[in-house]
Parts: C-alpha cells; sequence; structure tokens
C-alpha cells in the first residue's frame, strides 16, 4: 500500500499541500500548490451538533478540498434533530461547495443537538436552500449511491459522530444503486475508515456509546481498515482562539460557532478540544509525522466502553509521535481557511 505524507504549507494567509510518497518522490504541484493528481474521494459522517468540534472538522476538510486534495462526495449526519440537514448546507453552502449532496437518518437515530445555540444561529444568518431534514436523502440510501457511483478501493470515510451509519449500511440490502449488499458493497469501494471514536488503550467514549449497539455491530463487521482517532488524542489539542481573534475574518458560520461556544463554557478558555478535526488531518493527510499506529481492534461492551485486542488486526489507534503543540497550531490555522 502506497503511503502519503502531507506537508501543509502555508504563505500570504493561504495553504496548499505537497504529497511525498514514502519511497521520496514527490507528487507534481501546480502554481497554486494543487496536486496534480485524483483527488482522495472523502464521505464525511458527523454528529454535527452537541460538540463544535465538527465545525472545524468540516472547515479543515473544506480547506483541504480548496486545495485540490479531496473530491468531497457527501456530508452524513449520524445526528437526526431537525435542523441539522440545513446546518450541513451552511458550511458546505459558504465555503463554495452548496451542491454537495446531504444525508440524514430517517429511522432510529440520536436526537441530540448542541445547548449553545449556534446551530439556530448560523442558521438564522447563513444561506442554505435546504430547510427540513426530510428535503436530504436517507442517509444510508445516499452512502450506497455515492459508494455504487466511486472508483474500486478509493473512498476514505470519515466518522466524526454515532456509529449508526455505518451499522446500517453494513446491514443493508440490495437496491437500485448496487445488487451488493452493504459489507460486500463497503469492501469493494471503500480504502480506510479515520473514525474519532474510542479511548485507547480502554476507556468509555461518547460517539461510541451514544449508540453502542451500533458501534459494536460496525466495529466487528467493517471489511476494510479502521484507523481511530481516541478521545485522549483530541483532548489535549486546545483550538479556535486564534480563528475568534482575528478581525480579518468576517461574516463566517465557523468563526461564529467558535465565538458563541467558547465564552460558555470555563474548560474552553483555551481554545476547544479537537477531536473531530484530528480525524479529518489524519484522514486526508495520513498519520506521520504527527502519529504512529499502533495495530489491533477494537472491543466494545454493551455500556459503550472499549477495550484493546492487541492481538487484531486490521485496525489501528494513534499515538502521539510529536507535541502537541504542532498539531494545533496547524489546526488553528486550518480553521481560518477563507473560501476560494
Amino acid at each position: 500500500m502506497k503511503k502519503w505524507i502531507f506537508v501543509v504549507v502555508w504563505t500570504a494567509g493561504s495553504c496548499f499541500a505537497r504529497a511525498q510518497k514514502a519511497d521520496g518522490g514527490v507528487a507534481k504541484v501546480d502554481a497554486r500548490g494543487s496536486i496534480l493528481r485524483e483527488r482522495v474521494p472523502v464521505i464525511f459522517d458527523t454528529d454535527m451538533g452537541p460538540d463544535y468540534d465538527d465545525v472545524g472538522a468540516i472547515a479543515v476538510l473544506h480547506a483541504f478540498a480548496d486545495s485540490g486534495i479531496v473530491q468531497l462526495l457527501g456530508t452524513i449526519a449520524s445526528n437526526k434533530y431537525e435542523g441539522v440537514a440545513g446546518v450541513l448546507n451552511v458550511f458546505n453552502t459558504y465555503f463554495g461547495r452548496p451542491g454537495v449532496p446531504i444525508g440524514v437518518p430517517h429511522g432510529k437515530a440520536v436526537d441530540q443537538r448542541d445547548v449553545q445555540h449556534w446551530t439556530d444561529s448560523v442558521l438564522a444568518r447563513y444561506p442554505h436552500r435546504i430547510r427540513r431534514n426530510d428535503e436530504a436523502p436517507d442517509a444510508v440510501s445516499l452512502y450506497r449511491k455515492l459508494l455504487a457511483g466511486s472508483r474500486d478501493h478509493s473512498v476514505v470515510v470519515i466518522t466524526v459522530g454515532f456509529l449508526t451509519n455505518l451499522s446500517n449500511l453494513l446491514r443493508s440490502g440490495a437496491d437500485g444503486y448496487s445488487p451488493l449488499g452493504g459489507v460486500e458493497l463497503v469492501k469493494k469501494k471503500v480504502k480506510r475508515v479515520v473514525c474519532m471514536a474510542g479511548s485507547f488503550p480502554s476507556g468509555k467514549e461518547f460517539n461510541v456509546r451514544m449508540d453502542a449497539d451500533a458501534s459494536a455491530y460496525t466495529f466487528q463487521h467493517w471489511p476494510t481498515q479502521i484507523v481511530f482517532s481516541g478521545f485522549e488524542i483530541g483532548k489535549k489539542i486546545m483550538c479556535g482562539l486564534p480563528l475568534v481573534r482575528n478581525s480579518a475574518i468576517q461574516n463566517s458560520p465557523v468563526k461564529d460557532a467558535f465565538r458563541i461556544s467558547i465564552p460558555l463554557a470555563v474548560s474552553d478558555s483555551a481554545g476547544r478540544m479537537s477531536w473531530d478535526e484530528t480525524a479529518v488531518l489524519v484522514g486526508i493527510a495520513g498519520p506521520a509525522p504527527y502519529y504512529r499506529l499502533r495495530q489491533g481492534r477494537i472491543v466494545v461492551a454493551a455500556d459503550g466502553s472499549n477495550v484493546w485486542d492487541t492481538g487484531g488486526k486490521g485496525q489501528f489507534y494513534l499515538i502521539e509521535d510529536r507535541p502537541v503543540g504542532e498539531v494545533r497550531d496547524l489546526i488553528d490555522r486550518l480553521i481560518q481557511h477563507s473560501p476560494r
């Protein structure tokens, strides 16, 4: 398997990325620094609401897309509070991609929104064409459509919320998009999953426990590689204050979410913990040079707690390999990215 190391270079307030092969070769870049190769097709699965690190994560994702690295196939909610489809549409519209497909669970799923009311604020202030969740397709149907239309073994799924959609995808049957069942469709089309979930080597983490049955089923049956960015990774990375203090950024739903939310919690006085942003960073750029991987398999109990089976194969969790401040500074720059 080829490995790529992405070095993000900042100049004049913008960013570009160079892709370097593990063997030392460097992909060609254009005058703007965009990589002249096929972009990484990404499906972003998010709870987008109980916390606001999801906002930082979608900003990082669009920053990579503007650099020519990512093809954003879809943004899919694992949360079903009324308005979540509109919130996703706000951010996609702000970053110049109003047509990115959005999916929402139409069946049983977690229904939990933010306590800071930043979602209400961005819906009231920023353009979005989707007004109600029922205007968006079912999450699993959209997954199947996007995967069926993708190249084999190409799609990177980045999930930073509950595992409801992935569990339901695995259990899905043939439909008008593909004659394959869910497991076979995933095996044929997905390259890997990068997942903000779990606490390692053991613990009890929010995304896993909120739909523990779905988490256990997904991690037991998922047929491709999974990389976990655990609770302990993002907990130390406090981001957002440079964004809030940047007077040059105006009329930004990303800034508004952080500006509204940070003052409401003493624990956020140094910035918000960056769980979801690290999953996007690793999902696109790979773990090096900031992290190394430990192989095994996650085991999820009925109460949503997890342990790590060191004898397992095909799953990995991140271990810090560089000072936390380096990742913090990188994420702080990326979430200040403005639409091109």
